[in-house]
Order: structure tokens, then sequence, then C-alpha cells
């Protein structure tokens, strides 16, 4: 899963992003300070991974990983190249889903580049230079298909479809309700890379005191939601100052910390689990002598192509896949009780695999 990290300048990207990864790129009080986009990885907290490594003493633990890339600020204009915002919008389009972080706090000590805190205003700029951003797209590979169709049907079919979604995004509907009609024009609407085709997770970002209870009070944090409700997109609140301070801690003083301020989890957790929700994804488990390791795969996905996930060797010579739900093994207190009450079960190719299955997988090649 790789996330980008966007937003207007000077709302708290680069101190979420430093959070996350602990990662120190530059954050400042003025616009610009990002100019590259910094990239880091983190992994994700899986508790059930350690309680395997003991019962079946593995040498490590190799968890699930997010990249996140913190990209710079955008600024109106963007796509017409202010503020350097053709290479920013560029980095984009490398992500699965984008971290859209709001500012939804006030202090006259953090200048704001509209000169105020409006989070739908800012919302609506962002959105806009994304879609200014694909419309000057979709207009340059018209452009080229257009002379190619005297000769070609397949370039005059994909012209029509350029032109349903070039109308489509000027009258400003959600590009994330347009329909292909068939397998071909789906192939062509992936390769486009649409900016404005992402998932979104909204990072509303507060001030302490509006933590504590997820921003219920705050009329910025309401209008968000309201809006994401709409645009099927997921939200979650942040103090991107107080992220920072626990990211220094420990497990142990990060657990504390938190009881201190009231909050049951932090926004890394927050972010996984909107994360997951948007994208549709889940993690299975396998585990021996050598790790306890997790895999982050799509919800639907097959055995075989699980399977192929940790090796080529495991699709291509796939036997079949001894599984075991997580609880029931946990349940029973080791895999041969859970083979002895009859939980392990033989898998097939078609088996869809579920959030928790712990697998071996047999092959032969």
């Amino acid at each position: 899963m790789k996330l980008g990290i966007i937003g207007l300048p000077n709302v708290g990207k680069s101190t979420l992003f430093n959070s996350l990864t602990k990662a120190k790129a530059e954050s400042a009080n003025y616009p610009f300070c990002t100019i590259d986009p910094n990239v880091g990885i983190v992994t994700i907290p899986d508790e059930r991974l350690y309680v395997l490594q003991e019962m079946y003493q593995s040498k490590k633990v190799v968890p699930a990983a997010i990249e996140f890339v913190d990209i710079a600020g955008l600024v109106k204009g963007a796509s017409k190249g202010e503020g350097l915002g053709n290479q920013f919008l560029a980095s984009i389009r490398g992500v699965d889903a984008i971290v859209h972080v709001v500012r939804c706090f006030e202090d006259e000590n953090i200048i704001h580049v509209d000169g105020s805190v409006n989070p739908l205003r800012d919302i609506e700029i962002v959105h806009m230079e994304l879609l200014f951003s694909d419309l000057e797209i979709l207009e340059r590979r018209i452009e080229k298909t257009s002379r190619l169709i005297r000769n070609d049907k397949q370039a005059a079919k994909e012209l029509v479809l350029l032109e349903r979604i070039k109308a489509h995004l000027e009258d400003d509907k959600p590009i994330k309700c347009f329909v292909t009609e068939d397998e071909e024009e789906e192939k062509w609407f992936a390769d486009y890379n649409l900016l404005t085709a992402k998932p979104v997770i909204f990072a509303a970002n507060v001030a302490e005191e509006d933590l504590l209870d997820d921003g219920a009070s705050n009329l910025g944090v309401l209008k968000i939601r309201k809006y994401a409700e709409q645009e099927g997109d997921e939200v979650f609140v942040i103090c991107a100052q107080i992220e920072q301070e626990i990211a220094e801690l420990d497990a142990e003083e990060k657990r504390m910390f938190l009881e201190e301020l009231g909050l049951q989890e932090w926004g890394l957790e927050k972010l996984i689990r909107a994360g997951y929700n948007l994208l549709g994804l889940i993690s299975y488990l396998t585990v021996g002598e050598v790790a306890a390791h997790a895999w982050t795969i799509r919800k639907g996905t097959k055995a075989l192509e699980a399977a192929g996930k940790i090796h080529t060797d495991f699709a291509r010579g796939f036997i079949r896949a001894e599984t075991v739900r997580y609880e029931d093994l946990m349940a029973c207190g080791s895999y041969h009780g859970a083979r002895e009450k009859g939980l392990i079960r033989l898998e097939g190719k078609e088996y869809e695999v579920q959030d928790g299955d712990i697998i071996l997988f047999r092959f032969n090649v």
C-alpha cells in the first residue's frame, strides 16, 4: 500500500509524515518547504505476529508495510505550474490512495496560504487542481488518438471513451461513479491513471482539545465528514503535533501517553484502518521456524494468487492451502490441537482468502 500525503502548504503534511515514519523531513512555517517528495516505509503493527512467533519460536517477525510519500503543498494554479505544481502532481500519480491533510485548527502563529482556515474551500482548491490536471491529460490523449482513428477501429472506440470521460469531468461529476462499458474500456481507463479516480482519505488536523471527542465539536471536521460521505471517501481525525510527540516514545510510554489523553489509538492505527477499508485490503499470515509473516492482499483474492505473492513457484506448483483461522488456533492453543478438532481446512485454488487466515501452502515444482 502506497499512500501520498497531500494538501495545501502549512496544513501539517510534513509534521504528520515525520510522526508516521519517524523521519526528519523538513517542516517549516512557510510554503514549499518540501520540494522533492520524502518517502518512508512504515511497518503495520500486528500483535498476532508476536503471539505466533512465541508459539512457533520463529526467528523473526515480518509485518506488512505501508509506503508513505510526503508530497509538497499544492496551491491554486498548480495544474498550470504554479508553486512547482506540475512536479508535485506527477508525484501523486504513483500512489494507490491519497491522504489529504486538511487544517481544522486556528493558530495565528502558523500562516495559512489563503489567509484563513476554511476546510471545504481548501478541499475544493486541491480537488480542482487534480481535476484540471486530469483534463489536461485527457485532452492530450484525445489529440493523439484523433490522429489514429482513420486507420484504427480501436482508436475510434477509445476516442469515444475519452470524450465521455472528459464530458463527465467537465460536468464536475465524481469520476468514481463513471461507468465503463466493457473490459477493454476498463483497461484504458486504468491506464489513464487519473488523479481524481484515486481513493481519498481525509486527515482532519485538529487542535489537541478536539481529539477527545474525535472532532465531533469541530465544525470543520463535521463539514469534511459530510463531504466525504457524499464522495465515498474515508475520514480520520488527528492532531499532527501530538502525533509527532507520540512518535518519539517507546511502546509502553506511548500507551501511557494515550491513556493520559483519553485516547484509544494513535494516528497511524487510524490511518491503517481507513486505508484498508478504502482499498479493500486484508492480511493473511504464514508462520514457521524462520518467520511469522503478514501478507497484504485485496479482499476476494483466491488462494492461488495469494500463494504467488510469496513466490511464483508457490503458484506454479500449487497443490493445496492448509488453512486455519487465527482465532481458532488461539482457542486450541496449538496447530496440533486445531487439527484434532478438525479446524485445519484443506482449500483449493479458488478459495477466497480471509483476513486472519494462517496458511501453509503445499506445492510441487
